[in-house]
């Protein structure tokens, strides 16, 4: 029998069904493969028990004929969506042992489509990182490795354990959350596919906030058609969340191996950086030529403010969390540490429980809405975030159809290279997706080649509001032309 991990989502949803192998087979293989590569740190939690009495649930609904979407799927879950009865942290000694007594709408439907819980997956404290190294748990390691080399590489951030577990074939999907590219860039640092959809086409509701108006589900695979699945079961509307958008949800699946052409693709010249690697240049232009074969036609196109999006989300990102974290108080759920009085507690509990990096976008986001600085920091950054939307408002009023842009300055770099000496280094690997964020649009990433070190690289595409099944069909041809990464096992 081939090895069942490594099959694709869809291979394996064909093999249920044709009943090559049972549900319980599947989710056993991969629980032992989990074993075998802890030393990922990709799982803060796995969930053997459970997963195995989803699996043979699983097997039932398969014989019945009543099989769901997803039915006897493994997948991974980022450690913050509150998932009922098992702990949620989001990676953070502050939510201690917490275990919630609800379940998380994105996660919900999955379970509603038959897919089984292999466990909690590992990611950056409350989401904010971008080489999942700020963990309470400890780093990712990525599956991939230089050529020749042995160094450990981080797998990008925040959902790290996300990407270094489909990567490493520890589950069949995983779920992910970006607020400024952190599906994204962990894809394009693991050679597999991760998108973002459109905010509001996911339920936020049951999953740890960071930046409320930023932050947006989406799941990993290593296709686009696998990504495509997922995201039919993730997507909907749902009444306990506000922000959600009640509009049918398409058969995302459909759009694999739709024509493309005609299609008009924007290539934004704002994004061609000084000092950008020859190599990134260079892939993306050949990103570029292979759209072209397949009959899309390329057009530059300018976002004129993209300059700024960097610094203006590193405002409003951080000014949104320093609200939302501050119920993390030591008073109604996790850790606490006593003190002389309730003033005291709160200091003690949040400076023993806040990592270094979420203590300061705390105090970053507390300074930029502070009286004196709100109109001169926040305000004025909201005000560059709605022209960077009419941005790509108005080049989408021009007929182009999506936007082609590298996912990542870099390929995947070494763990403890960047950030400590300066914060602001590691910010800069969101360059390319966080004006995604920004105007709420959908963007996916896409392994499209490798550094010249062997490393994968990915290409973004950035699509118009609601309309992921562009980004499916487009990202598809990316995919064709370039086959599917497979990182060397050196960790079992």
């Amino acid at each position: 029998m081939t090895d069942l991990t490594s099959l694709t989502l869809a291979d394996a949803r064909e093999g249920l069904a044709q009943k090559s192998f049972t549900a319980l087979e599947l989710t056993d293989a991969h629980l032992a493969a989990m074993e075998k590569a802890r030393v990922l740190n990709a799982y803060v939690l796995e969930t053997p028990e459970q997963a195995r009495a989803q699996a043979k649930a699983a097997d039932a609904t398969i014989a019945r004929g009543e099989a769901g979407l997803l039915a006897g799927i493994p997948l991974g879950v980022k450690d913050l969506f509150a998932t009922t009865g098992v702990r949620t942290t989001a990676c953070s000694k502050i939510l201690g042992n917490f275990i919630p007594q609800y379940e998380s709408t994105v996660t919900s439907q999955l379970w509603r489509d038959g897919a089984v819980m292999l466990g909690k997956l590992n990611c950056d404290e409350f989401a904010m990182g971008s080489s999942n190294e700020t963990s309470a748990f400890g780093p990712v390691l990525n599956p991939w490795r230089r050529e020749g080399s042995d160094l450990d590489l981080v797998p990008g951030g925040s959902s790290g354990g996300s990407a270094s577990a489909v990567a490493a074939n520890l589950c069949l999907g995983a779920t992910g959350t970006d607020t400024g590219g952190s599906i994204r860039q962990p894809a394009a640092f693991t050679g597999i596919v991760g998108i973002k959809p459109t905010y509001g086409r996911c339920s936020r509701w049951g999953t740890v906030a960071f930046a409320s108006s930023l932050d947006q589900a989406g799941p990993f695979a290593r296709t686009v058609r696998d990504t495509a699945i997922l995201m039919r079961s993730m997507a909907g509307h749902d009444p306990k969340d506000t922000t959600s958008v009640d509009r049918p949800v398409p058969d995302y699946e459909a759009a694999i191996g739709k024509s493309v052409k005609g299609m008009k693709i924007g290539i934004p010249k704002e994004y061609r950086l000084d000092g950008m690697s020859g190599e990134i240049d260079k892939l993306w232009a050949q990103g570029a030529d292979w759209l072209k074969a397949a009959g899309a036609e390329l057009v530059e196109v300018s976002l004129p403010h993209t300059k700024y999006a960097l610094p203006a989300y590193y405002v409003v990102a951080p000014a949104e969390a320093s609200s939302n974290l501050a119920r993390y108080d030591g008073v109604r759920y996790g850790a606490r540490v006593n003190g002389r009085n309730i003033a005291e507690m709160y200091e003690n509990t949040r400076a023993a429980g806040f990592g270094p990096e979420v203590r300061r976008r705390i105090m970053i986001g507390t300074y930029v809405l502070s009286a004196g600085y709100y109109d001169a920091y926040y305000l004025r950054a909201q005000k560059v975030r709605t022209l960077i939307k009419k941005d790509f408002e108005d080049v989408f009023a021009k007929g182009v159809h999506a936007i082609l842009t590298p996912a990542t300055p870099s390929a995947a770099f070494g763990v403890g290279e960047k950030g400590k000496a300066d914060p602001i280094e590691m910010y800069l690997n969101d360059i390319f997706t966080v004006t995604v964020n920004m105007a709420g649009l959908p963007g996916i990433a896409v392994p499209a080649g490798k550094d010249k070190q062997g490393l994968p690289l990915g290409l973004q595409l950035i699509g118009r509001p609601f309309d992921e099944d562009t980004l499916f069909s487009l990202g598809e041809v990316i995919e064709q032309a370039t086959g599917h990464f497979t990182a060397r096992k050196w960790w079992a």
